[in-house]
């Protein structure tokens, strides 16, 4: 169960003078540079990158968490595309984990991606922690991994009812993803 906030957090938009700060934090946050390169290859490719959908926390104007949601396609078996919203990478200041920060960053995500259009969200992520935003199986929909993965940890949500109604197949990543 996550904790309150003790603590007066904002979630905003991301600008470019926050994209240092968001590369550190991803380093810190995942112990490795690859999800914060991930970032910077995603805002470089602009059919996909939608600036209102990254996303910050900031605590006293210093950013202490991240969410990211870019256009990803679901291809069905006749080769048909429909768009969605991947949800990756998620980054939270060690420290700061489990108090309900990347719940905030989640939530202001769904609010955005709803108000562009956007009718659904996929993520590849914790099978206990995502549920609690509304992530179901995505098999529910019929939704494939484009790689072997369990079912329980690849996930979709609809931000619109029906929001996946009569969309089925693999999703396509975009090519960056390649590089994690």
């Amino acid at each position: 169960m996550e904790n309150k906030i003790p603590y007066q957090v904002t979630i905003r938009q991301e600008v470019p003078g926050d994209y240092n700060d968001v590369y550190k934090l991803n380093v810190t946050a995942f112990g490795r540079n690859d999800e914060a390169e991930l970032v910077e290859a995603l805002r470089k490719n602009h059919s996909i990158f939608v600036p209102e959908l990254s996303i910050v926390a900031t605590e006293n104007n210093q950013i202490i968490g991240h969410i990211l949601f870019t256009k990803i396609q679901i291809k069905d078996a006749d080769g048909n595309l429909n768009e969605s919203l991947g949800l990756a990478p998620m980054a939270v200041r060690p420290e700061l984990q489990k108090k309900g920060i990347g719940g905030q960053m989640i939530k202001k995500g769904f609010e955005v991606a709803k108000r562009l259009g956007f009718k659904s969200i996929i993520v590849l992520g914790h099978e206990n922690y995502y549920p609690k935003f509304g992530f179901q199986s995505a098999d529910k929909w019929k939704i494939l991994a484009p790689f072997q993965v369990p079912s329980n940890v690849f996930m979709a949500i609809e931000l619109v009812v029906d929001g996946l109604k009569n969309i089925s197949g693999t999703v396509i990543y975009p090519k960056e993803f390649e590089t994690v």
